[in-house]
Protein backbone atom coordinates (compact mmCIF):
# COMPACT_ATOMS: atom_id res chain seq x y z
CA UNK A 1 0.00 0.00 0.00
CA UNK A 2 2.67 2.67 1.09
CA UNK A 3 4.50 1.65 -2.78
CA UNK A 4 0.84 2.66 -4.39
CA UNK A 5 0.64 5.57 -2.36
CA UNK A 6 4.11 6.69 -3.13
CA UNK A 7 3.36 5.89 -6.98
CA UNK A 8 0.11 7.29 -7.41
CA UNK A 9 1.61 10.80 -5.74
CA UNK A 10 4.34 10.57 -8.42
CA UNK A 11 2.19 10.37 -11.44
CA UNK A 12 -0.36 12.98 -11.72
CA UNK A 13 -1.45 11.92 -15.29
CA UNK A 14 -3.29 8.54 -14.21
CA UNK A 15 -7.16 8.90 -13.92
CA UNK A 16 -9.42 8.67 -10.87
CA UNK A 17 -11.31 5.51 -12.63
CA UNK A 18 -7.35 4.03 -12.89
CA UNK A 19 -6.44 4.71 -9.33
CA UNK A 20 -9.63 2.96 -7.61
CA UNK A 21 -8.79 -0.31 -10.00
CA UNK A 22 -5.44 -0.25 -8.71
CA UNK A 23 -6.23 0.30 -5.19
CA UNK A 24 -8.56 -2.32 -5.20
CA UNK A 25 -6.23 -4.98 -7.01
CA UNK A 26 -3.52 -4.30 -4.26
CA UNK A 27 -5.80 -5.07 -1.64
CA UNK A 28 -7.04 -7.90 -2.94
CA UNK A 29 -3.06 -9.22 -3.65
CA UNK A 30 -2.38 -8.29 0.38
CA UNK A 31 -5.45 -10.38 1.69
CA UNK A 32 -4.37 -12.95 -0.85
CA UNK A 33 -1.22 -13.35 0.49
CA UNK A 34 -2.03 -13.13 4.03
CA UNK A 35 -4.83 -15.97 3.62
CA UNK A 36 -1.39 -18.25 3.01
CA UNK A 37 0.47 -18.97 6.77
CA UNK A 38 1.31 -22.37 6.33
CA UNK A 39 4.89 -23.90 7.33
CA UNK A 40 4.00 -25.60 3.76
CA UNK A 41 5.05 -22.13 2.10
CA UNK A 42 7.61 -21.98 4.17
CA UNK A 43 8.93 -24.96 3.86
CA UNK A 44 8.63 -24.49 -0.18
CA UNK A 45 10.36 -21.14 -0.06
CA UNK A 46 13.58 -22.95 1.93
CA UNK A 47 13.47 -25.83 -0.37
CA UNK A 48 15.78 -27.90 2.01
CA UNK A 49 15.17 -30.51 -0.19
CA UNK A 50 17.65 -29.55 -2.37
CA UNK A 51 20.04 -28.46 0.66
CA UNK A 52 23.85 -29.39 0.67
CA UNK A 53 24.58 -32.34 3.21
CA UNK A 54 28.19 -30.99 3.50
CA UNK A 55 29.20 -28.58 6.27
CA UNK A 56 26.93 -25.46 6.28
CA UNK A 57 29.82 -22.95 6.40
CA UNK A 58 30.27 -19.86 3.29
CA UNK A 59 34.26 -20.16 4.51
CA UNK A 60 35.78 -23.93 4.75
CA UNK A 61 37.96 -22.16 6.84
CA UNK A 62 35.67 -20.98 9.37
CA UNK A 63 34.73 -23.92 12.22
CA UNK A 64 31.11 -24.90 13.06
CA UNK A 65 30.17 -23.97 16.41
CA UNK A 66 28.48 -26.61 18.09
CA UNK A 67 26.42 -25.97 21.56
CA UNK A 68 25.57 -29.13 24.46
CA UNK A 69 23.61 -28.80 27.04
CA UNK A 70 22.75 -31.86 29.36
CA UNK A 71 20.65 -32.32 31.86
CA UNK A 72 21.03 -35.79 34.01
CA UNK A 73 17.61 -37.02 34.75
CA UNK A 74 18.51 -40.47 36.39
CA UNK A 75 21.17 -42.90 36.88
CA UNK A 76 18.84 -46.07 35.89
CA UNK A 77 21.55 -48.84 36.76
CA UNK A 78 25.53 -48.82 37.62
CA UNK A 79 26.43 -52.14 36.89
CA UNK A 80 29.40 -53.30 39.63
CA UNK A 81 30.55 -56.24 37.85
CA UNK A 82 31.16 -54.57 34.61
CA UNK A 83 31.52 -51.20 35.65
CA UNK A 84 28.90 -50.31 33.33
CA UNK A 85 26.74 -46.90 33.65
CA UNK A 86 22.95 -46.83 32.40
CA UNK A 87 22.13 -43.35 32.73
CA UNK A 88 18.99 -41.34 31.57
CA UNK A 89 19.78 -37.65 30.27
CA UNK A 90 17.81 -34.76 28.41
CA UNK A 91 20.41 -34.02 25.38
CA UNK A 92 20.74 -30.63 23.88
CA UNK A 93 22.61 -29.75 20.81
CA UNK A 94 22.45 -26.44 18.08
CA UNK A 95 24.45 -25.63 15.04
CA UNK A 96 24.14 -22.81 12.63
CA UNK A 97 23.39 -23.09 8.83
CA UNK A 98 24.63 -20.61 6.91
CA UNK A 99 22.58 -20.81 4.09
CA UNK A 100 19.13 -21.45 5.97
CA UNK A 101 17.30 -18.15 7.06
CA UNK A 102 14.39 -16.26 6.08
CA UNK A 103 12.32 -13.05 7.72
CA UNK A 104 9.42 -13.98 9.68
CA UNK A 105 7.49 -10.92 8.63
CA UNK A 106 7.15 -12.36 4.61
CA UNK A 107 5.49 -15.34 6.63
CA UNK A 108 3.10 -14.61 8.65
CA UNK A 109 5.44 -14.41 11.89
CA UNK A 110 6.82 -17.70 11.83
CA UNK A 111 10.33 -17.70 13.57
CA UNK A 112 10.69 -21.75 13.94
CA UNK A 113 9.78 -24.54 12.07
CA UNK A 114 10.18 -28.66 13.19
CA UNK A 115 11.52 -30.33 9.97
CA UNK A 116 12.83 -33.68 9.90
CA UNK A 117 16.27 -34.66 10.23
CA UNK A 118 16.59 -35.30 6.69
CA UNK A 119 16.45 -32.22 5.47
CA UNK A 120 19.62 -30.78 6.64
CA UNK A 121 23.40 -31.44 7.86
CA UNK A 122 24.23 -32.54 11.32
CA UNK A 123 27.12 -33.13 13.24
CA UNK A 124 28.15 -36.83 13.79
CA UNK A 125 27.90 -36.28 17.53
CA UNK A 126 29.90 -39.66 19.05
CA UNK A 127 29.80 -40.60 23.32
CA UNK A 128 33.17 -41.63 23.48
CA UNK A 129 32.51 -43.45 27.20
CA UNK A 130 29.61 -45.51 25.03
CA UNK A 131 29.60 -49.50 24.90
CA UNK A 132 26.48 -50.33 22.90
CA UNK A 133 23.59 -48.90 20.92
CA UNK A 134 20.34 -48.58 22.92
CA UNK A 135 17.23 -49.52 21.71
CA UNK A 136 14.77 -48.46 24.67
CA UNK A 137 15.86 -44.62 23.56
CA UNK A 138 13.34 -42.82 22.36
CA UNK A 139 13.52 -41.64 18.16
CA UNK A 140 12.51 -38.12 17.79
CA UNK A 141 12.93 -37.51 14.12
CA UNK A 142 12.22 -33.81 14.41
CA UNK A 143 14.69 -30.86 14.84
CA UNK A 144 13.71 -27.17 15.64
CA UNK A 145 14.92 -24.58 12.56
CA UNK A 146 14.84 -21.18 13.50
CA UNK A 147 15.01 -18.03 11.20
CA UNK A 148 18.13 -17.28 11.95
CA UNK A 149 19.27 -20.46 10.79
CA UNK A 150 19.78 -22.26 14.21
CA UNK A 151 19.22 -25.76 14.01
CA UNK A 152 18.20 -27.39 17.21
CA UNK A 153 18.42 -31.04 18.47
CA UNK A 154 16.31 -31.94 21.80
CA UNK A 155 15.63 -34.88 22.89
CA UNK A 156 16.10 -37.53 25.56
CA UNK A 157 18.95 -40.46 26.34
CA UNK A 158 19.31 -43.30 27.75
CA UNK A 159 23.36 -43.76 27.33
CA UNK A 160 24.95 -47.28 28.61
CA UNK A 161 28.74 -46.26 28.99
CA UNK A 162 32.02 -47.50 31.08
CA UNK A 163 32.22 -46.11 34.33
CA UNK A 164 35.77 -46.74 36.10
CA UNK A 165 34.88 -47.70 39.48
CA UNK A 166 37.08 -46.90 42.45
CA UNK A 167 35.79 -48.80 45.58
CA UNK A 168 38.23 -48.28 47.97
CA UNK A 169 35.99 -46.69 50.55
CA UNK A 170 33.17 -49.02 49.65
CA UNK A 171 30.21 -49.01 50.67
CA UNK A 172 30.50 -45.13 51.50
CA UNK A 173 32.07 -45.00 47.92
CA UNK A 174 31.79 -41.60 45.99
CA UNK A 175 31.63 -42.45 42.35
CA UNK A 176 32.92 -40.72 39.01
CA UNK A 177 30.97 -41.75 35.72
CA UNK A 178 31.98 -39.38 32.32
CA UNK A 179 30.07 -38.20 29.70
CA UNK A 180 32.56 -37.25 26.71
CA UNK A 181 30.66 -35.66 23.57
CA UNK A 182 32.76 -34.94 20.40
CA UNK A 183 32.74 -35.37 16.81
CA UNK A 184 34.17 -38.86 15.36
CA UNK A 185 34.90 -37.58 11.89
CA UNK A 186 35.82 -33.45 12.01
CA UNK A 187 38.50 -32.24 13.60
CA UNK A 188 38.74 -29.09 16.02
CA UNK A 189 39.83 -27.18 13.17
CA UNK A 190 35.87 -28.02 11.33
CA UNK A 191 33.79 -28.63 14.69
CA UNK A 192 33.87 -26.79 18.11
CA UNK A 193 32.28 -28.74 20.84
CA UNK A 194 31.15 -25.54 23.42
CA UNK A 195 29.15 -26.47 26.14
CA UNK A 196 25.47 -24.31 26.58
CA UNK A 197 25.48 -24.20 30.14
CA UNK A 198 28.22 -23.01 32.97
CA UNK A 199 28.65 -26.26 35.85
CA UNK A 200 26.35 -23.77 38.87
CA UNK A 201 23.39 -24.21 36.13
CA UNK A 202 24.23 -27.54 34.78
CA UNK A 203 24.00 -29.32 38.27
CA UNK A 204 20.94 -26.81 39.62
CA UNK A 205 19.28 -28.33 36.89
CA UNK A 206 20.14 -31.44 37.34
CA UNK A 207 19.72 -31.39 40.88
CA UNK A 208 15.57 -29.97 40.30
CA UNK A 209 14.76 -32.80 38.02
CA UNK A 210 17.09 -35.40 39.33
CA UNK A 211 15.05 -38.78 40.40
CA UNK A 212 16.74 -41.08 42.83
CA UNK A 213 16.85 -45.35 42.17
CA UNK A 214 17.50 -45.48 45.89
CA UNK A 215 20.56 -47.21 45.72
CA UNK A 216 22.53 -43.85 44.40
CA UNK A 217 22.65 -40.34 45.71
CA UNK A 218 23.33 -37.10 43.20
CA UNK A 219 26.32 -35.02 44.57
CA UNK A 220 27.12 -32.66 41.50
CA UNK A 221 27.55 -32.67 37.87
CA UNK A 222 30.15 -30.28 36.45
CA UNK A 223 30.96 -29.60 32.56
CA UNK A 224 33.93 -28.80 30.65
CA UNK A 225 35.09 -28.60 26.96
CA UNK A 226 38.40 -29.62 26.03
CA UNK A 227 40.58 -31.06 22.74
CA UNK A 228 41.22 -34.73 22.79
CA UNK A 229 44.19 -35.92 20.52
CA UNK A 230 44.53 -39.28 19.07
CA UNK A 231 46.43 -40.48 15.91
CA UNK A 232 48.12 -36.92 15.42
CA UNK A 233 44.42 -35.40 14.96
CA UNK A 234 42.78 -33.04 17.53
CA UNK A 235 39.17 -33.14 18.25
CA UNK A 236 36.85 -31.10 20.00
CA UNK A 237 35.05 -32.45 23.16
CA UNK A 238 32.51 -31.63 25.79
CA UNK A 239 33.14 -33.56 29.19
CA UNK A 240 30.08 -33.99 31.95
CA UNK A 241 31.31 -35.00 34.68
CA UNK A 242 28.87 -37.03 37.24
CA UNK A 243 29.53 -37.60 41.13
CA UNK A 244 27.46 -40.04 42.92
CA UNK A 245 27.28 -41.28 46.20
CA UNK A 246 26.44 -44.61 47.16
CA UNK A 247 23.53 -45.30 49.43
CA UNK A 248 25.00 -47.38 52.18
CA UNK A 249 22.01 -48.51 54.10
CA UNK A 250 21.79 -51.66 52.56
CA UNK A 251 25.06 -52.65 53.01
CA UNK A 252 25.56 -51.56 56.84
CA UNK A 253 22.51 -54.13 57.32
CA UNK A 254 23.45 -56.67 55.17
CA UNK A 255 27.37 -57.20 54.95
CA UNK A 256 28.89 -54.63 57.69
CA UNK A 257 26.69 -55.43 60.52
CA UNK A 258 26.43 -59.55 60.19
CA UNK A 259 30.57 -59.65 60.02
CA UNK A 260 31.04 -57.44 63.32
CA UNK A 261 28.59 -60.18 65.12
CA UNK A 262 30.78 -62.83 63.74
CA UNK A 263 34.01 -61.57 64.70
CA UNK A 264 32.83 -60.42 67.95
CA UNK A 265 31.09 -64.62 68.73
CA UNK A 266 34.77 -65.63 67.42
CA UNK A 267 36.34 -63.75 70.15
CA UNK A 268 33.69 -64.87 72.95
CA UNK A 269 34.33 -68.07 71.55
CA UNK A 270 37.77 -67.68 73.39
CA UNK A 271 36.40 -68.07 76.64
CA UNK A 272 34.47 -71.52 76.48
CA UNK A 273 37.29 -73.94 78.77
CA UNK A 274 35.67 -76.93 76.50
CA UNK A 275 38.67 -76.83 73.76
CA UNK A 276 36.20 -79.63 71.84
CA UNK A 277 33.45 -77.46 72.02
CA UNK A 278 35.37 -73.94 70.82
CA UNK A 279 36.88 -75.85 68.05
CA UNK A 280 33.02 -76.97 67.14
CA UNK A 281 31.89 -73.46 67.47
CA UNK A 282 34.69 -71.45 65.64
CA UNK A 283 34.46 -73.83 62.73
CA UNK A 284 30.56 -72.93 62.51
CA UNK A 285 31.83 -69.21 62.80
CA UNK A 286 34.27 -69.80 60.08
CA UNK A 287 31.92 -71.33 57.64
CA UNK A 288 29.50 -68.47 57.96
CA UNK A 289 32.37 -65.62 57.42
CA UNK A 290 33.79 -67.50 54.48
CA UNK A 291 29.94 -67.57 53.01
CA UNK A 292 29.69 -63.49 53.57
CA UNK A 293 33.07 -63.17 52.15
CA UNK A 294 31.32 -64.79 48.72
CA UNK A 295 28.36 -62.49 48.65
CA UNK A 296 30.78 -59.68 48.93
CA UNK A 297 33.23 -60.90 46.19
CA UNK A 298 29.98 -61.57 44.04
CA UNK A 299 29.07 -57.71 44.80
CA UNK A 300 32.75 -56.09 43.97
CA UNK A 301 33.87 -55.38 40.47
CA UNK A 302 37.47 -56.42 38.96
CA UNK A 303 39.30 -53.66 39.86
CA UNK A 304 42.92 -51.84 40.65
CA UNK A 305 42.10 -50.88 44.13
CA UNK A 306 41.44 -53.22 46.59
CA UNK A 307 38.26 -52.31 49.08
CA UNK A 308 38.99 -51.37 52.82
CA UNK A 309 35.66 -53.92 53.51
CA UNK A 310 37.58 -56.84 51.95
CA UNK A 311 40.72 -55.77 53.75
CA UNK A 312 39.14 -55.93 56.78
CA UNK A 313 37.18 -59.23 56.20
CA UNK A 314 40.21 -60.97 54.76
CA UNK A 315 42.49 -60.19 58.24
CA UNK A 316 39.38 -61.01 60.69
CA UNK A 317 39.04 -64.72 58.46
CA UNK A 318 42.88 -64.80 58.93
CA UNK A 319 42.54 -64.12 62.53
CA UNK A 320 39.53 -66.51 62.63
CA UNK A 321 41.98 -69.09 61.35
CA UNK A 322 44.62 -68.77 63.69
CA UNK A 323 42.40 -68.42 66.39
CA UNK A 324 41.18 -72.38 65.20
CA UNK A 325 45.17 -73.14 65.06
CA UNK A 326 45.26 -71.63 68.67
CA UNK A 327 42.70 -74.14 69.90
CA UNK A 328 44.28 -76.88 68.35
CA UNK A 329 47.40 -76.57 69.71
CA UNK A 330 45.87 -75.58 73.39
CA UNK A 331 43.54 -78.80 73.05
CA UNK A 332 46.92 -80.70 72.01
CA UNK A 333 49.16 -79.69 74.84
CA UNK A 334 45.71 -80.25 77.21
CA UNK A 335 46.05 -83.83 76.07
CA UNK A 336 49.48 -84.39 76.47
CA UNK A 337 49.29 -82.91 80.08
CA UNK A 338 47.19 -86.47 80.72
CA UNK A 339 50.35 -88.61 79.61
CA UNK A 340 53.58 -88.77 81.11
CA UNK A 341 55.47 -87.09 78.60
CA UNK A 342 57.57 -84.47 79.74
CA UNK A 343 57.91 -80.40 78.53
CA UNK A 344 60.08 -80.36 76.48
CA UNK A 345 63.61 -77.91 77.87
CA UNK A 346 63.02 -75.10 75.10
CA UNK A 347 58.83 -74.91 75.59
CA UNK A 348 59.88 -74.41 79.34
CA UNK A 349 62.33 -71.42 78.38
CA UNK A 350 60.35 -69.48 75.59
CA UNK A 351 56.82 -70.34 77.18
CA UNK A 352 56.85 -70.41 80.59
CA UNK A 353 59.79 -67.95 81.47
CA UNK A 354 59.90 -65.63 78.21
CA UNK A 355 55.88 -65.36 76.99
CA UNK A 356 54.83 -65.46 80.03
CA UNK A 357 56.21 -62.67 81.25
CA UNK A 358 56.07 -60.85 78.40
CA UNK A 359 51.67 -61.13 78.37
CA UNK A 360 52.07 -60.75 82.30
CA UNK A 361 50.75 -64.06 82.89
CA UNK A 362 51.01 -65.27 86.76
CA UNK A 363 52.05 -68.30 87.71
CA UNK A 364 50.10 -70.10 90.71
CA UNK A 365 52.63 -72.94 90.84
CA UNK A 366 56.10 -73.05 92.79
CA UNK A 367 59.54 -72.28 92.07
CA UNK A 368 61.06 -75.43 89.88
CA UNK A 369 64.67 -76.11 88.59
CA UNK A 370 63.51 -75.75 84.41
CA UNK A 371 67.03 -77.76 82.91
CA UNK A 372 67.62 -80.52 85.47
CA UNK A 373 65.80 -83.39 86.58
CA UNK A 374 65.79 -85.47 89.44
CA UNK A 375 68.73 -88.07 88.55
CA UNK A 376 70.03 -90.86 91.11
CA UNK A 377 73.85 -90.15 91.82
CA UNK A 378 75.92 -90.10 95.17
CA UNK A 379 74.80 -86.86 96.11
CA UNK A 380 71.56 -87.98 96.16
CA UNK A 381 69.91 -87.77 99.19
CA UNK A 382 68.27 -91.30 99.02
CA UNK A 383 71.39 -92.40 97.98
CA UNK A 384 73.00 -90.80 101.39
CA UNK A 385 69.85 -91.93 103.59
CA UNK A 386 70.68 -95.19 102.02
CA UNK A 387 74.33 -95.55 103.12
CA UNK A 388 73.39 -93.38 106.53
CA UNK A 389 70.95 -96.49 107.05
CA UNK A 390 73.99 -99.23 105.70
CA UNK A 391 76.09 -98.00 108.52
CA UNK A 392 73.61 -98.11 111.10
CA UNK A 393 72.41 -101.91 110.26
CA UNK A 394 76.31 -102.96 110.11
CA UNK A 395 76.97 -101.39 113.40
CA UNK A 396 74.02 -102.91 114.90
CA UNK A 397 74.66 -106.31 112.95
CA UNK A 398 78.17 -106.17 114.83
CA UNK A 399 76.62 -105.53 117.99
CA UNK A 400 74.17 -108.37 117.91
CA UNK A 401 75.55 -110.00 116.04
CA UNK A 402 75.76 -113.40 118.53
CA UNK A 403 71.98 -112.73 119.45
CA UNK A 404 69.63 -114.60 117.77
CA UNK A 405 66.89 -112.52 118.43
CA UNK A 406 68.49 -109.87 117.16
CA UNK A 407 68.81 -111.37 113.74
CA UNK A 408 64.67 -111.22 113.54
CA UNK A 409 64.36 -108.10 114.18
CA UNK A 410 67.22 -106.70 111.65
CA UNK A 411 65.68 -108.75 108.93
CA UNK A 412 62.36 -107.42 109.84
CA UNK A 413 63.78 -103.52 109.95
CA UNK A 414 65.48 -103.93 107.03
CA UNK A 415 62.18 -105.36 105.22
CA UNK A 416 60.10 -101.98 106.46
CA UNK A 417 63.34 -99.88 105.64
CA UNK A 418 63.07 -101.09 101.56
CA UNK A 419 59.45 -100.48 102.06
CA UNK A 420 59.85 -97.22 103.22
CA UNK A 421 62.11 -96.47 100.47
CA UNK A 422 60.00 -97.85 97.34
CA UNK A 423 57.20 -95.76 98.71
CA UNK A 424 59.37 -92.65 98.62
CA UNK A 425 60.72 -93.15 95.71
CA UNK A 426 57.18 -93.41 94.27
CA UNK A 427 56.07 -90.35 95.79
CA UNK A 428 58.80 -88.63 93.74
CA UNK A 429 57.91 -89.96 90.41
CA UNK A 430 53.90 -88.60 91.49
CA UNK A 431 55.14 -85.55 91.59
CA UNK A 432 57.32 -85.44 89.15
CA UNK A 433 54.43 -86.35 86.97
CA UNK A 434 52.08 -83.67 88.68
CA UNK A 435 54.70 -80.91 88.04
CA UNK A 436 54.54 -82.17 84.07
CA UNK A 437 50.95 -81.96 83.73
CA UNK A 438 50.57 -78.77 85.47
CA UNK A 439 53.69 -77.14 83.41
CA UNK A 440 51.46 -78.63 80.25
CA UNK A 441 48.56 -76.99 81.25
CA UNK A 442 50.00 -73.49 82.03
CA UNK A 443 52.07 -73.49 78.35
CA UNK A 444 47.89 -74.53 76.64
CA UNK A 445 46.83 -71.27 79.04
CA UNK A 446 49.87 -69.16 77.99
CA UNK A 447 49.11 -69.81 74.20
CA UNK A 448 45.53 -69.68 74.64
CA UNK A 449 45.84 -65.99 76.09
CA UNK A 450 48.44 -64.86 73.57
CA UNK A 451 46.12 -65.89 70.56
CA UNK A 452 43.16 -63.80 72.18
CA UNK A 453 45.59 -60.54 72.52
CA UNK A 454 46.71 -61.10 69.16
CA UNK A 455 43.25 -61.60 68.23
CA UNK A 456 41.91 -58.73 69.89
CA UNK A 457 44.65 -55.73 68.97
CA UNK A 458 44.60 -57.15 64.97
CA UNK A 459 40.87 -56.55 64.78
CA UNK A 460 41.00 -53.65 66.74
CA UNK A 461 43.60 -52.02 64.77
CA UNK A 462 42.16 -52.51 61.57
CA UNK A 463 38.84 -51.84 62.63
CA UNK A 464 39.82 -48.13 63.63
CA UNK A 465 41.92 -48.16 60.80
CA UNK A 466 38.66 -48.23 58.47
CA UNK A 467 37.01 -46.10 60.54
CA UNK A 468 39.04 -43.07 59.67
CA UNK A 469 39.74 -44.35 56.23
CA UNK A 470 35.27 -44.24 55.73
CA UNK A 471 35.04 -41.17 57.42
CA UNK A 472 37.92 -39.42 56.10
Amino acid sequence: MGKFWNYTNSSNKMSPHMLLISLLSSMVLEVWCQSDCSYQKLLKSLNLENASKVRPVRNWKNASIVNIDLTLYTIVDLDMSTQTATTFVWFYMAWTDEYISWNPGDFCGIKKLFVNSDYFWKPDLYIYEMTENDDNSPEIPYYILRNNGQIINAMPLRIISTCNLNIYKFPFDIQTCKLSFGSFMYTVSDIVMWPKSNSSVVNQNAKDVFASKDEWELQSVAVYNTTHKTMGLEYSQVIYSIYIKRVAVIYVLNLIIPACFLVFLDIASMFIHNYENRLDFKITVVLGFSVMLLILNALLPNSDSTPMLGTFCCICMAMMILSVIGTIATSYMTEKSTTNSQVPVWVKVLVLKHLARIILFKKDFAKEELVTPVTADNNDPENAKKSETNEDVSDQRRALENDSNVKKEVKLLKRILSEILRIHRKLILDMQQKDEQTEWSLVAQIVDRLVLILYLSIVTLVFIIMICVWTI
